[in-house]
């Protein structure tokens, strides 16, 4: 195996509390490549609260944090960064390999070998941000994508819908399902205290761990209430973006607004607090690449229901409950049997067992030894289809 002697993974995405997925991707993957192949020296390309971040976290002891004058939020300097200082900054440190991990990255890399993860193209499928962004966002993946000496994707269903919509071969693709962040040792913070925290009371709690966008369909779980009994509060954690005050109208508008408690972003000890308490866990997302919290819920012994799609289905298997995507009554007849489902603690906590950061590494180290195989100078490696 020819693998890299230097590798930098780029996360100018990174913004502390805000960019889900892709930050417990980056979090899960890096320690386990260094675990899988101690010898790569790796650096991590990141905006500065990114890196104040990582550093605060004492990843600088184990990797090399390199820091750009931007942050996720700043668009330009984001994308000039990311465009043209970071493929300069990689050639200048003679990296071997660099990896974007979050479907975006330069378009063009000359003499740089490139991996690039593709997550999903849920942007090309639904209006989730602004049209500006969204056709900005669609250009950089078709030229990332384009660029790639090799790719990643987390499931197979994902790799076919990416493969069809970018007019990528499939063969390109390598599936690397992710791994997840196991419920800790130490002791998350007590249920009660929770509770009174925010006001919980003695409810059962359905719980959704995902950031307000609207592909991740969080109305349904709203509408779904009424259908609910009177015992079940809905909590839904995850960043607020637009589409969190269409929620809170919905809430209103459907008499269910005290039984519905709003978080945003909360510390880990809170986070694993939430899922002790936790009587289900629902995630009724329309398109989704992987959907780490529905596996981080199995774990944790917290039953599932969530949106019948082949994604959800092909990491779940059989043991979450599933609903239609669209139909409110469907989604609260999956809940209450799923907050009956007591058979189906374990049998979560033992499928969720399969998926670990190290057999993901394993494989991402397998992608970087095809990107090894290519010459570095060729630039642009894969034609895409103009459609």
């Amino acid at each position: 195996m020819t693998l890299p002697r230097s590798l930098m993974l780029n996360a100018l995405f990174l913004q502390p509390g805000a960019s889900g997925g892709v930050d417990t991707y980056l979090r899960g993957l890096a320690p386990a490549l260094l675990r899988a192949a101690p010898e790569i020296s790796l650096s991590v390309a990141t905006t500065r609260l990114g890196a104040d971040a990582l550093r605060s976290e004492g990843w600088d002891d184990w990797c090399e944090i390199v820091e750009f004058p931007c942050d996720d939020g700043q668009r330009v300097r984001r994308q000039t960064a990311e465009q043209v200082f970071l493929p300069r900054e990689a050639r200048r440190r003679r990296v071997q390999i660099l990896h974007s991990l979050a479907s975006l990255g330069p378009m063009w890399t000359p003499r740089l070998r490139h991996v690039v993860t593709l997550h999903d193209v849920t942007f090309f499928h639904e209006a989730t941000f602004g049209r500006v962004t969204t056709t900005g966002m669609r250009t950089v993946m078709r030229g990332a994508a384009g660029d790639a000496d090799a790719a990643l994707t987390g499931t197979a269903t994902a790799g076919e819908d990416i493969s069809e919509v970018l007019g990528l071969d499939p063969e390109m693709l390598l599936v690397a399902h992710h791994g997840f962040n196991r419920a800790p040792a130490r002791a998350a913070i007590g249920s009660a205290e929770l509770r009174l925290r925010y006001g919980l009371g003695d409810d059962r709690l359905l719980l959704c761990v995902a950031a307000k966008r609207p592909h991740k369909n969080q109305a349904l779980l709203v509408r779904s209430l009424q259908d609910l009994p009177e015992d079940v509060r809905l909590v839904l954690v995850g960043h607020p973006e637009p589409y969190d005050l269409e929620l809170r109208k919905l809430a209103e508008a459907e008499g269910v607004a005290g039984r519905t408690t709003f978080l945003e972003y909360v510390p880990d000890e809170e986070l694993e607090g939430l899922w002790a308490a936790a009587s289900c866990a629902a995630f009724p997302t329309r398109n989704e690449g992987f959907g780490i919290p529905v596996i981080e819920a199995m774990d944790r012994r917290v039953p599932v229901a969530c949106s019948d799609i082949p994604v959800l289905r092909e990491i779940g298997g059989a043991v979450p409950r599933f609903f239609p995507i669209d139909e409110p009554a469907a989604c609260a007849t999956a809940i209450r049997d799923a907050l009956d489902g007591e058979d189906r603690r374990e049998a979560g906590h033992a499928w969720a067992a399969q998926f670990t950061w190290d057999a993901s590494a394993t494989v991402h180290l397998e992608a970087y030894e095809r990107a090894m195989a290519r010459p570095a100078d060729v630039g642009r490696a894969h034609a895409l289809d103009a459609g």
